[in-house]
């Protein structure tokens, strides 16, 4: 049993990826707009050599996100920068298109690769599958309950890493939607951002209480969840089982609140870790993290115990 799994944080900038480092966090996941969806922040080719060194200095690891809809055009530029960010010691690879799986085995063989279907990756027989195929690691879907993450676990031949806080991405569309929209409404944005820092969001008729993120960037239109996961309660469940990552979701988080749920989940796993029979969790390891929490979102439980119906 894997007492101290990894706490994998994304990472928006260089400064964020040091203050999480120093929090607590054991990997840090980063990418490039062009070829990774909702990343917290861009990384350059240069920004990932500082952030690899910089994690790797202090004994961390860096991932990179690829898990782009990868189109035909974008095939040809994929093979270089695979081998460029494996020439920079990039750790692993998080890719869902079997042309990243490809490119990593020709041009950077030595990087890990770490399957992300987002919700379709529900069972253990697929992700054997990947497994066998080169990948070393399967996220499982967010959409999955306690039960069943945690009986999978025993079944994989490869490592599963779970997303245990943070907001999730509840629809995505290569098209414009908010430019349209905006258009037909009679408000052109004339060339203004429709991206992350414009702070956009839904609200449904139904449900007026609720704010849904939304946002634009070259990889169409993103729509996030208007509640926050928040496992820590419950957290010794995925440490018992053996779940070898733990993820938190930096995106649109500012950096204290991100700092602050980093500190939260490693002091709950260093407890476990030194006496997981006496290990019981106390409120106040959130009290930070409620303090920076945005009033209008809530902290659940997400799909954890929930029975989703696929």
């Amino acid at each position: 049993m894997n007492n101290t799994p990894e706490l994998l944080a994304t990472a928006a900038s260089l400064e964020e990826a040091a203050a999480l480092l120093d929090a607590g966090a054991s990997a840090l996941l980063v990418g490039d707009d062009r070829f990774g969806m909702r990343l917290a922040g861009h990384f350059t080719l240069e920004d990932t050599a500082a952030v690899v060194k910089l994690a790797h200095t202090r004994g961390g690891k860096v991932y990179v996100s690829i898990n782009g809809l990868i189109p035909n055009t974008m095939l040809e530029e994929l093979p270089a920068y695979v081998k460029a960010i494996g020439e920079l010691g990039v750790d692993g690879v998080e890719f869902g298109d079997p042309a990243v799986l490809a490119a990593v085995k020709a041009e950077a063989p030595g990087m890990k690769l770490h399957w992300n279907a987002e919700m379709t990756s529900t069972n253990y027989a697929t992700a054997n599958y990947w497994g066998r195929k080169g990948a070393s690691r399967v996220v499982l879907a967010r959409e999955l309950n306690m039960d069943e993450m945690t009986e999978m676990v025993p079944h994989l031949e490869v490592e599963a890493q779970v997303q245990v806080h943070g907001m999730t991405n509840i629809y995505h569309s290569k098209r414009k939607l908010v430019a349209s929209y905006m258009s037909h409404q009679g408000r052109p944005s004339d060339g203004g951002s429709l991206g992350k820092e414009r702070g956009l969001f839904l609200i449904e008729a139904e449900r007026p209480n609720e704010k849904f993120p939304i946002y634009e960037d070259e990889n169409g239109t993103h729509i996030m969840s208007s509640d926050d996961i928040c496992i820590l309660e419950d957290l010794h469940f995925l440490l018992k089982a053996g779940v070898h990552s733990l993820k938190i979701e930096g995106l649109l988080k500012p950096v204290a609140y991100n700092v602050a749920v980093v500190k939260a989940y490693r002091h709950a796993m260093d407890v476990y870790a030194a006496d997981p029979a006496e290990y019981a969790f106390e409120e106040s390891w959130l009290d930070e993290v409620r303090a920076l929490q945005d009033p209008e979102r809530e902290l659940s439980f997400g799909f954890f115990y929930k029975e989703q119906v696929y």
